[in-house]
C-alpha cells in the first residue's frame, strides 16, 4: 500500500510511483524481458485495478499472469507469496519485490550463476533497513538477523538482503513450500515471507546460498526519502549532476561515493575528540543545549576573543545571512567567489572586480587599486579564496584592513580556509589585538570545514564592532547550536594539539596530490592554499564530460564549476583535497582516463 509515500500511493500501488518519470514496475518488466522467462506472475492487491490496467498490453512479449490478494491489508507478504505456492513449484523462479530500483546486471548475477539457490546481498551501510543476513566464506547463509536482534556493534558482519531470489523448482517443491504452508498454519499470514528462509538456514544442508553484489546499483522505495535518493542515482545522464549538486551534501547515503565536492579538514577526525563525542552521544541527544550567552563564553575560551568580539553560529551560513542583512549600502565582492554572500545580497548592491588574469590571483594593492575606483561602503575578502584558492599574506590583509578604516570601508574577511595555508599559524586575524587595531573589520570562520565536522553546524564571527555583534547575537536564536557543536567547543581545548598535527598533515598531503595532479595532460591546476584545486579542463574534455565520467565510471562526485559567475568561457572544475588513501583513488582513476585518451 506504501503509507510512508504519502500523496505518491493516494491513487497507485507502490510499484507505480514513478523514478525520474519512470514506473518502478516498468523499470523491472523491461529488465525481465531481456531474460529467457516462460512467465512472470504479479500478485496484487491494492488498487490492483489500476496496476492491471496501466500494464495492459505494452509487455506484449511477454506472458503476464495475476494473482490477486483480497485481503492484502489484512496480510503480509509472506500470504501474497503464498498465494503463488502451485506456481513456484512448477517452474525455477526469480523472486522479487516490486519496490526496488536495480541495476539490470544484477538480474543477470543471478541467472549467470550455476547455483540454483540463491540470495541477493549487499554489504551491510548506514542507510540500509530491514531483513539482514550473516554468512560465512562459502556464502551460505547462517542466520537471518530479526530487527529485535539487529545489534550495532555487530554490523560488519551484516549483509543486507536485496529481496532477489533465485529458487529451485526442487527446493520450492521440497523445502520453501511445505515448510511457508506449516509456518502460516501456526503463526497466521500477517508475517514475511524471510521468516521461512530463516528457519530453514537453521537446517542442516540447506541449499540455499548468498551471492554479495559489488558495485551494482539499487534502491529500495519506501517513503519519499527513498524516492528522492533513488532519483539521483538512477538520473539520466543530463539531469544526473543537477540532483546530486541539488543535495547540498547528505552523501553519506551513498556511501560508496567519495564526494569530492565539499570541503572540510580530512585529518581532524582521526582526533579522539570525535571518540568522546560519540561516548557522550546519548546524553547530547537527550538534552537541551545551552543558551546563547554560555556558548558564546565557549566560543570565547576556544578562539581566544573576548566574549563581546564573538558570536557562535548555526555554521558560517546562518551568521553570513545575519550580517548581509545588517551591512549597508553597496558591497565590493571579489569574483569567482563563495556564492552564499551575493546571493544573501540584492544585486545592485554588489560591485565585482574580477582578476584579469589565467589564474584569477590577486593581491591587496589590486583591491585597493579596484575599490579606491568603485567606491563602496563594505569589502568582502574570502581567504584563501573559494574556488580559486587565491591566499593574500597576513601582513597584506592587514594593510588592506588599514587602507579600509582610512577609507570608511568596512572590511568583511572570510577565513574558513586559512588553516590550510602554509604558515597557517601566524595567518589569523581572531586576536582581540588586532580585531581592536581594525575595530569596522569583521572576521568570520567556518569551524565545520577547518575542523572537519561539517555535520554539527558550527561557524563563528567576530569583531571589535559591539554594535554590530549585539545586533547579530538579537537575529540568531536562542538556541541556535545544538549539543553537539557545544560540547565539541566544551572539550576542543584538549585536543588543539591533534588540530595542529592535523593540519600540517593536510598541506603534506595537498603537496604530493598537487605533484600528481599537475602530470595529468588534460588538467591545468592552479596553485591554492586551501583545501582544493580550481583545474581548467583541456580538451578533449569538457569539465562536464570529465566530472560525468568520474561519477559514472569511478563513482566519484566533482565539482563543475564552468557556469560560475566571474569564471571566463573556459572548462573549470573543483577538486576538493582529501586523505592520502582517497586522494589515490581519484588519481588512479583520472590517471586511467589519461592514459586511455593517449
Amino acid at each position: 500500500m506504501g503509507k510512508r509515500l504519502g500523496e505518491f500511493t493516494k491513487e497507485n500501488t507502490k510499484c507505480m510511483v514513478q523514478v525520474n518519470g519512470e514506473c518502478i514496475i516498468d523499470r523491472l518488466l523491461k529488465q525481465l524481458s531481456k531474460i529467457a522467462l516462460k512467465r512472470i506472475i504479479i500478485v496484487v492487491g491494492y488498487k490492483s485495478e489500476a496496476l492491471v490496467n496501466h500494464i495492459s498490453n505494452r509487455y506484449a512479449g511477454l506472458n503476464i499472469e495475476y494473482i490477486e490478494n483480497p485481503i492484502y491489508d489484512k496480510t503480509n507478504n509472506i500470504y501474497s507469496l503464498s498465494l503463488a505456492k502451485e506456481q513456484l513449484q512448477q517452474d525455477d523462479t526469480l523472486l522479487l519485490e516490486s519496490d526496488l530500483v536495480i541495476d539490470e546486471q544484477m538480474l543477470q548475477l543471478l541467472t549467470d550463476d550455476r547455483r540454483p539457490n540463491l540470495a541477493l546481498v549487499a554489504k551491510y551501510e548506514k542507510w540500509m533497513d530491514g531483513t539482514m543476513v550473516c554468512i560465512d566464506n562459502d556464502c551460505n547463509i547462517v542466520n537471518f538477523i530479526t530487527k529485535a536482534a539487529f545489534s550495532f556493534d555487530d554490523v560488519d558482519k551484516y549483509y543486507k538482503t536485496i529481496n532477489i531470489y533465485k529458487f529451485s523448482k526442487e527446493f520450492c517443491r521440497t523445502k520453501y513450500v511445505p515448510f511457508l504452508e506449516a509456518y502460516t498454519k501456526a503463526i497466521g499470514n500477517n508475517e514475511y515471507y524471510e521468516n521461512v528462509l530463516r528457519i530453514l538456514t537453521l537446517l542442516d544442508g540447506c541449499e540455499l546460498k548468498a551471492l554479495p553484489i559489488t558495485d551494482e546499483k539499487w534502491y529500495e522505495i519506501d517513503d519519499k526519502q527513498d524516492l528522492d535518493i533513488a532519483e539521483a542515482l538512477f538520473a539520466e545522464e543530463k539531469d544526473i549532476l543537477r540532483k546530486y549538486y541539488g543535495r547540498f551534501g547528505g552523501f553519506w547515503r551513498f556511501p560508496k561515493m567519495l564526494d569530492y565536492c565539499y570541503l572540510v579538514n580530512p585529518y581532524f577526525g582521526e582526533s579522539k575528540i570525535l571518540d568522546e563525542m560519540q561516548a557522550n552521544f546519548r546524553t547530547l541527544v537527550m538534552e537541551y543545549p545551552s543558551g546563547l550567552k554560555v556558548n558564546t563564553l565557549l566560543a570565547s575560551k576556544c578562539w581566544g576573543i573576548k566574549e563581546e568580539y564573538i558570536v557562535p553560529g548555526n555554521g558560517a551560513a546562518e551568521l553570513i545571512k545575519a550580517l548581509m542583512e545588517q551591512l549597508p549600502g553597496k558591497l565590493g565582492i571579489i569574483r569567482p567567489t563563495f556564492e552564499e554572500y551575493p546571493n544573501r545580497r540584492d544585486k545592485s548592491t554588489l560591485v565585482t572586480y574580477i582578476p584579469q588574469n589565467s589564474d584569477y590571483r590577486y593581491g591587496a594593492d589590486d583591491i585597493m587599486r579596484f575599490f579606491a575606483a568603485n567606491p563602496v561602503h563594505s569589502i568582502l575578502l574570502i581567504n584563501p579564496d573559494n574556488p580559486t584558492g587565491n591566499f593574500i599574506p597576513i601582513d597584506d590583509v592587514k594593510r588592506l584592513a588599514e587602507w579600509c578604516e582610512a577609507q570608511g570601508i568596512r572590511l568583511v574577511v572570510d577565513e574558513s580556509f586559512v588553516d590550510f595555508s602554509k604558515g597557517w599559524r601566524e595567518n589569523t586575524l581572531l586576536h582581540d589585538s588586532v580585531l581592536e587595531k581594525f575595530p569596522h573589520m569583521i572576521v568570520i570562520k567556518s569551524i565545520s570545514k577547518s575542523y572537519g565536522v561539517p555535520g554539527i553546524r558550527l561557524g563563528i564571527i567576530c569583531s571589535a564592532d559591539k554594535d554590530i555583534i549585539s545586533g547579530i547575537k538579537r537575529d540568531v536564536s536562542i538556541w541556535n547550536i545544538n549539543s553537539f557543536a557545544e560540547y565539541f567547543m566544551q572539550i576542543y581545548t584538549k585536543y588543539e594539539a591533534d588540530y595542529a598535527i592535523a593540519c600540517d598533515k593536510f598541506i603534506e598531503e595537498r603537496d604530493r596530490f598537487e605533484e600528481r595532479l599537475r602530470k595529468i595532460s588534460f588538467l591545468r591546476v592552479m596553485p591554492s592554499e586551501a583545501n582544493f584545486f580550481l583545474v581548467e579542463v583541456l580538451p578533449p574534455f569538457t569539465a562536464n564530460r570529465l566530472v560525468l565520467t568520474m561519477l559514472k565510471r569511478f563513482n566519484i562526485l566533482l565539482r563543475d564549476c564552468s557556469a560560475k559567475e566571474g569564471l571566463d568561457s573556459k572548462q573549470y572544475m573543483r577538486i576538493a583535497v582529501r586523505g592520502y588513501n582517497d586522494n589515490n583513488r581519484l588519481l588512479k582513476a583520472i590517471e586511467q582516463i589519461d592514459a586511455e585518451n593517449e
